[in-house]
């Protein structure tokens, strides 16, 4: 690997005048720019980040803190696959990287690094990582037992953007997606579509997506005096497998609903496997609604009706409350941001 030193011997200039040229490039002259970015580019040098960030006390390198342990399948959601090329394309068009600072539930290492695939059990480790290695923020996924680990990073001083779990701090932000109302649209429209036995598959019980989807399915259901019976809200993780078993409680009762909304996509999709299992036809004996409005939502057959969150819009609020920590001055902390959600009719309903 090429480095520093090399360059200024080829050159014929010293080690600080290379870090000048692509720190502080107004600082050298025309000349001697260019014949260190020709050597530069000949020999595929590439300036060492972390010492560009001591030298210059700015860092263009975002640290993102998501829990990748097989034992969560987080990781492999669509939705937060499409999230994550979004959030990596807004922070590139302002010249800055994603590092991921991946953990596996793993014991935590030193408490000034973190052994490889450390967990989040002492993230003290992480904001002393952050720090050493100049970093300039921290994006955070909640995996959905976080809670501690987050308040510990909001807590530090150190700018943080968190996606979908609110966060509170000096220099902590958080945006997410509008999930009642977006779950207020699904209702509403299958309750325009004549049902009034309609249930629900909710996600995770601790997870503050899960809790607002929920919390608009009751509103809507409310706001139209329909009952809601305990046995109409069943328990989904967010993942296919989950749906189906659910689809299959709702279905086993004395009197099974005729439309059902899922709190995410790939639940409905395991919805509807159930359904078709069960020899019923989707929307004529039961109509299906889901949330998020990923791919496989308008493959299926019939393809799925849902409420689309802003994936690209994701990315670009949070690049935007990051830089905005990083690039402004200690007390600029922008507020949560919470992003539209909008209904998508097709066949299922």
């Amino acid at each position: 690997m090429t480095t520093s030193r090399e360059i200024a011997q080829l050159c014929g200039v010293s080690v600080a005048t290379v870090s000048r040229v692509f720190n502080q490039p107004s600082t050298v002259s025309r000349q001697t720019r260019e014949r260190v970015e020709r050597v530069a580019r000949e020999l595929d040098y590439r300036p060492n980040e972390s010492a560009r960030a001591l030298a210059s006390k700015r860092s263009t390198l975002v640290g993102l803190v998501w829990d990748t342990d097989h034992r969560r399948p987080g990781w492999r959601h669509p939705f937060l696959q499409d999230l994550l090329l979004g959030l990596k394309s807004a922070l590139s068009a302002h010249g800055y990287h994603l590092l991921m600072l991946a953990t596996s539930g793993a014991e935590t290492g030193s408490a000034n690094l973190p052994a490889v695939g450390a967990s989040l059990a002492d993230p003290v480790a992480y904001v002393n990582m952050t720090r050493r290695h100049h970093l300039g923020g921290l994006i955070l996924i909640d995996s959905g037992s976080d809670a501690a680990a987050f308040a510990a990073f909001a807590q530090s001083g150190i700018p943080c953007v968190a996606l979908d779990v609110a966060i509170e701090g000096p220099r902590a932000t958080y945006v997410t997606s509008d999930n009642t109302d977006g779950a207020e649209q699904a209702v509403r429209h299958l309750i325009a579509g004549g049902h009034r036995r309609i249930a629900t598959i909710t996600g995770p019980p601790d997870n503050q997506p899960a809790i607002d989807r929920l919390a608009g399915y009751r509103r809507a259901m409310a706001e139209a005096g329909l009952p809601v019976p305990e046995e109409y809200v069943a328990e989904g993780d967010f993942y296919r497998a989950s749906g189906q078993a659910a689809m299959r409680r709702l279905l086993a009762l004395g009197e099974p609903p005729t439309a059902v909304f899922a709190a995410g996509d790939e639940m409905a999709v395991g919805a509807l496997l159930t359904a078709r299992e069960a020899g019923l036809r989707v929307p004529g004996d039961v109509a299906l609604a889901g949330f998020d409005d990923i791919e496989i939502a308008a493959l299926v057959d019939p393809a799925l009706t849902t409420v689309a969150q802003d994936k690209a819009g994701f990315g670009v609020a949070a690049a935007e409350a990051m830089l905005a920590m990083i690039n402004g001055s200690g007390g600029d902390t922008p507020a949560p941001r919470r992003l539209p959600t909008r209904l998508v009719v097709r066949s299922s309903t």
